[in-house]
């Protein structure tokens, strides 16, 4: 593939963690970008599990588990329709979605023992306090940081609108 700066797409990092159900509501939002933009727009999740969530850290490593098994995508949308289910129930919900979408379940279960992907939920939190993020879904695109905690009122149009900047200037 060619990299130029004319070909590369535009990047969005979505901080979010699986158990939130701002994150939840966001969910539309995500896939409207997705479905505008196509391979124009990079939509990557980094984990920025919370502490007031049980059951984010081991969400978190699932879905690294489940974009390891070529799946990330559409296991992070199940979990994130289910915010209310896998608070209630914990770790069989993340186990119940691996089967729904034809993973292999017992290989996820597997990695929240031995902790495979912790490094990798570990680096997300660490560079998502770095730059500042303090709760989820925060979106940063170009050099800015939008946080949806607070409100998700706007927030999609104004990420069209980095979006379209950034993808005039190629």
């Amino acid at each position: 593939m060619n990299d130029s700066p004319a070909t590369r797409p535009v990047v969005l990092d979505v901080w979010c963690e699986l158990q939130c159900p701002d994150c939840h509501h966001a969910l539309d939002d995500l896939r409207a970008l997705r479905a505008r933009y196509g391979d124009r727009l990079e939509v990557r999740l980094r984990h920025f599990p919370l502490d007031k969530h049980k059951h984010a850290y081991a969400a978190a490593q699932a879905a690294e588990e489940a974009a390891e098994q070529g799946r990330g995508w559409p296991y992070i949308e199940a979990v994130l329709a289910r915010t209310a289910e896998l608070a209630a129930k914990g770790e069989p919900v993340l186990l119940e979605v691996a089967r729904e979408l034809g993973l292999d379940a017992e290989e996820f279960d597997t990695a929240l023992i031995d902790g495979r992907h912790l490094l990798a939920v570990d680096a997300d939190q660490a560079e998502g306090k770095a730059i500042g993020v303090t709760g989820t879904p925060t979106y940063v695109i170009g050099d800015e940081r939008l946080d949806g905690g607070k409100s998700q009122e706007g927030l999609r149009g104004r990420i069209e609108e980095i979006a379209d900047r950034l993808l005039a200037r190629t």
